[in-house]
């Protein structure tokens, strides 16, 4: 049987969808990824028994998602967070608790990676022209924006992107500013902004800022394919 990636889907509680209802959402793109990489994706709705979801499954994928809320926001300009449900954030912090006690392979993507970060210890830049203003932008045209990144000898991503690693697209305005106990940096933008981050210890916990499930550059076949090997 090929291996089963669980990748839980975004809740929208604010009638963005439709009023008076509670919606989950997913971009069809995450499936497809793991479906070419040989994986069979499963998605995972809210709901209060996630370490059992997670024992049903052989690796967790963390996709994109809405922002995290610095613990002050009044200090940022007006209307630039679009909150991630507290519901949302509490089952995939269950949900990834449960992959990393299990041992299973853990990839995350953007809210995914600063997820993975923020659960390790870790800090985030919440809105980059605010926090990093010497940032260049990464909020780039989801079709044609790119920037390279350097990625770090010796490393589970330089092994699998190999040298000279893909250019990236870039579509956020959160980034992770320090991985956390356990975790390193494994890639980051001309500009410094972490662009990757993974384990030390060597299991498969990978995490990317950008979206390699939305184009055909930025390592998608390789991201994928390591991953689902890493699952099977």
């Amino acid at each position: 049987m090929p291996p089963i990636v669980g990748i839980p889907q975004c809740l929208d509680d604010r009638g963005r969808w439709r009023t008076a209802r509670d919606y989950v959402y997913l971009d069809h793109a995450y499936a497809r990824a793991v479906d070419e990489a040989g994986g069979v994706a499963l998605h995972l709705p809210l709901q209060s028994r996630a370490e059992a979801l997670v024992s049903g499954i052989d690796a967790l994928l963390i996709p994109g998602g809405d922002d995290f809320l610095p613990a002050d926001p009044t200090g940022y300009p007006e209307g630039v967070f679009d909150p991630a449900p507290r519901s949302q954030v509490d089952f995939d912090l269950r949900l990834l608790r449960a992959a990393l006690g299990r041992g299973i392979p853990v990839l995350g993507i953007c809210y995914g990676m600063q997820l993975v970060a923020l659960h390790h210890g870790g800090s985030l830049h919440h809105h980059l022209p605010h926090d990093r203003p010497d940032a260049g932008d990464h909020r780039l045209p989801e079709e044609t924006g790119r920037h390279a990144i350097h990625v770090e000898a010796g490393t589970r991503l330089a092994e699998i992107l190999g040298d000279p690693p893909p250019p990236v697209n870039s579509i956020h305005h959160q980034a992770v500013a320090e991985p956390g106990p356990g975790l390193r940096v494994s890639a980051r933008s001309p500009d410094g902004i972490v662009e990757a981050i993974e384990a030390e210890d060597g299991r498969f916990v990978l995490g990317v800022q950008w979206h390699p499930e939305k184009s055909d550059d930025g390592g998608r076949a390789a991201l994928f394919g390591a991953f689902v090997s890493a699952a099977a």
